[in-house]
Parts: structure tokens; sequence; C-alpha cells
């Protein structure tokens, strides 16, 4: 087994941190806050994390490059893809325009994780906001992918709880996918246009019938095609064998709400890793909503992908 080492890294101790996004180009990893309300870019050269806002959104969902720009990037906010301009050092970044909205009748819903296939194509899903409720107790959500010819956002999938996880083998021909709700994680096929078939679980958390003290949360995928699954709740990052469905090695945090999960540095085999400082019951003591890195891990990531937009 490998010898893996945890280190906090120089960052604000989020609310909730999610949506690491590993940039070669720039060597940052870009994540954002989602009720803190701020977008981050840890610089791995300085070792130092650039902190902003966005025109007063209060709300964060993701923060994704935008190909062939430097300082472009889309964000999610509520049920909006949102174009925004940052330099990736000041205090504020600018809104450029909405790119689209969905589930315009839904008012109590907001997208959560989204990421892009090795084609620079958006999916992304969305969740009932968590203070309506128990999230456990409706299905709300769908999961999308943008088309930029069309303008519009595709429907993939219906009746999600939370639409989390989500990576793609290096081909881009297997998507994996996590809503929270389901306790597990899906492997399905992707076409030429984006579209998904041939559902199969890859593994499920609950133990004997019944729901873990976690839900899974977001999802990377190494060279290899092992999976990496953070666990909101768990304090472990699970590495899972999408073949067989079974966890290979365990990698403990010291921060119960692990959010999300992506491969970086100039070799992609430093493990970055992402909490939460609030619980929706009680809140996490620190290092709770730090950024950590994970090394000696032994595995190679594949690259993240920014968005095509045209």
């Amino acid at each position: 087994m490998p010898e893996y080492k945890v280190e906090q890294l120089p960052s604000p101790l989020n609310v909730l941190g999610e949506g690491p996004h590993w940039c070669g180009e720039r060597q940052s990893l870009y994540y954002n806050d989602i009720y803190g309300g701020t977008i981050h870019r840890y610089d791995y050269a300085d070792n130092k994390t650039y902190t902003a806002t966005v025109d007063g959104y209060l709300v964060i969902a993701f923060i994704i490059p935008v190909k062939s720009s430097q300082t472009e990037f889309i964000i999610g906010t509520g049920k909006k893809v949102t174009l925004i301009e940052w330099d990736g050092i000041a205090p504020e970044a600018k809104f450029v325009k909405t790119v689209g909205e969905v589930e315009l009748d839904l008012p109590d819903n907001r997208f959560n994780d989204a990421k892009v296939d090795p084609k620079g194509r958006f999916y992304g899903g969305t969740m009932r906001l968590e203070e309506k409720g128990d999230i456990f107790e409706a299905r709300l959500g769908s999961f999308y992918r943008y088309d930029p010819q069309l303008g519009k956002f595709v429907v993939l999938k219906t009746q999600i709880g939370v639409s989390n996880g989500l990576c793609w083998n290096a081909e881009g021909t297997l998507l994996y996918y996590i809503d929270s709700c389901d306790l597990d994680v899906k492997e399905y096929h992707v076409d030429e246009n984006g579209d998904l078939s041939n559902e199969r679980v890859v593994t499920n958390f609950r133990m004997n019938g019944n729901r873990p003290d976690f839900v899974p949360d977001g999802m990377t995928i190494d060279a290899d095609g092992f999976l990496y699954v953070a666990t909101f709740g768990g304090s472990v990052v699970y590495k899972i064998d999408p073949s067989d469905g079974k966890t290979v090695l365990e990698i403990k945090l010291p921060a119960e709400q692990v959010t999300s999960v992506a491969f970086g540095g100039p070799s992609l085999d430093i493990l970055f890793v992402t909490t939460a400082a609030k619980e929706f019951k009680t809140p996490q003591p620190p290092p709770a909503g730090a950024l950590f890195k994970v090394t000696g891990l032994g595995a190679k990531g594949v690259p993240m992908h920014s968005v095509d937009l045209n």
C-alpha cells in the first residue's frame, strides 16, 4: 500500500469548498466556496491562494476555465451558468454574461457539481436547496449537458436528488456519475453526441442495506482508471476499482466533510482535496474547510478540460 501524506495548504477555511479544477496551462487549481460566495486560485509555484467575489453573487456552485482564454470562466449561479472575467489575482471578478439557465419552474433548485468532458462539453446537474429540507426527501434535480451550437441545455437524467461527482475515462467514452442520494457510483457509455446509455452501478456505499454515515460527493479518476470518491461526513476519500467496485485504498483526511478531489501538480500526481466547515446542523472545527494535498499515492491523474462555448 502507498505511504501517502496529507498536508493542509495555505487557503481560506471554506464554508462549503467544492469544484477543484486543475489547469495545467496556468499550473493552478481553481475551486470555489459554494456558500461563501467566493472563487479561488491556488498557485502551485507560489504556494498561495488568491480569492475573489463575483459581482455580489452569494452562492457559486462551480468554476471552470473557458477554452482559449486566460481570464474567462464559467460559474454556477443559482440555476444559471454565468460567464465571468478574472485575472486570478484581483479580489473581484466581473460578470460578462449569462450563458444559459435551466428549471425556470423550480425556484428552490440550484446547480451543484459540473465538469467538462475531453471534447470540451459542459455537463452539470441540479439539486433542491439544502435549507428546504432533507436532501433525501425530494428528487427535483436533473443532469444536463450544454450544446453550444443549439444554445441550450440537453436533459440527460431526471429525478436526481443531489447531482454530484462526475469524471470520464481518458478516451471520454465512459462517464462515472454520482447522485449523492443514490449512495452509489454509476457508469454510462457516452456516444458521439455526448448522450448516455448502458447504466451500470459500479459500487454501492450502503452497509447491509442501510445508509452509511456519509454521502458520496465529488469524484475524479486516475490514468489507470481508478476512481477517487470524496465522502461528505466520512473523513475519507475512497479509491475504487470500477471493474469490480472494490475499495483498494482509504485516504483519511483531518476533516469530516470531504467534498471533492482533483489530480494536479506539474506531473498530475498530487491529489487536491476540498472540504467544508459548515454542516447544516453543527459547524465543524478547523481544519474543516481547508484545501489539502495528498502526495505519495503512486498514481497520476488525467488532464482536466476547459469548456468550449463555441
